[in-house]
């Protein structure tokens, strides 16, 4: 297996795995090492994965998550099917990390393309390592001491679009809290932990304060410092740290466009204090 950085900060494509082979242990924790350092990792040249080769790779790095978001084109459960033939108000247009409105956001994404637009269709990624590392000491020290509330009942959230159906009893939990700056257990590098589709409040500020720190946050997080874009190619497949990566999808094509996804759980968030948010909200 050989990994090469795409970018200084974020991004790198991973040769010599087959996908459709078991992976062994020293390819697992290879690869979980890969994705704590470049926070999103792309396998070119594999073939269409089925739903069950593509459970059995994920599986490899934890337990599937359910989304609570279903397409007509999904059979399986654990599977997402995502196909527009239109991108407009998908929901996924913006910067966005996924679930976060979970107690446990998942862990990460593994995306494969399976039809692509002629053009057009790419996906931005962006490092929140790197978005907080731009911060000056003083908004890190602040940032570190607050949690914010995140619910899937967002304005922004793709709840709201017509393309999927949602689990009505995910959409009707109460908010849970996360700190706003997180840490990667297995590094200890700290991250921004915010989805402008999710995140609703600060806790502890006027609404005034909180609308100021956020609308702050989600335009220091889109910085073309902290981002790459990827052009896909039938069979690629990108596999990214959810904790410490947005990504949006670029709604610039006009025909058809399907990718599949499985999801893997995570655990709670852990504040730079080692505290976990996940608290319900009142």
């Amino acid at each position: 297996m050989q990994v090469e950085k795409i970018t200084s900060r974020i991004g790198a494509r991973v040769s010599g795995v087959d996908m459709v082979r078991p992976l062994s242990e020293k390819d697992v924790a290879a690869i979980r090492a890969a994705l704590d350092e470049h926070g999103v990792l792309f396998f070119v040249g594999q073939r269409a994965l089925s739903g069950e080769e593509h459970l059995r790779f994920a599986r490899s790095f934890g337990e599937i998550d359910i989304s609570p978001y279903r397409t007509k084109a999904s059979t399986m459960p654990e599977v997402l099917v995502i196909e527009f033939d239109k991108p407009a108000n998908n929901g996924t247009d913006r910067w966005h990390a996924d679930g976060t409105f979970d107690e446990r956001p998942p862990l990460g994404s593994i995306l494969q393309a399976h039809v692509l637009p002629a053009v057009g269709g790419d996906t931005c990624f962006a490092s929140m390592y790197a978005a907080y590392e731009a911060l000056s000491p003083a908004m890190q020290s602040f940032f570190e001491t607050l949690s914010a509330r995140h619910t899937l009942g967002g304005s922004q959230a793709p709840s709201k679009a017509p393309s999927y159906n949602l689990d009505q009893s995910v959409a009707a939990k109460a908010p849970v809290s996360h700190p706003l700056v997180t840490v990667n257990r297995a590094t200890g590098r700290k991250r921004l932990f915010v989805s402008s589709i999710y995140t609703i409040a600060i806790d502890g500020l006027s609404k005034a304060e909180s609308d100021h720190w956020l609308a702050f946050l989600f335009d220091h997080v889109k910085s073309p410092e902290f981002q790459m874009r990827y052009r896909w190619s039938v069979g690629d497949v990108a596999f990214w740290d959810n904790h410490a990566v947005q990504h949006f999808a670029v709604p610039d094509y006009d025909t058809r466009r399907v990718m599949q996804r499985v999801t893997i759980k995570g655990g709670r968030p852990v504040g730079v204090d080692g505290r976990s948010g996940a608290l319900q909200a009142a």
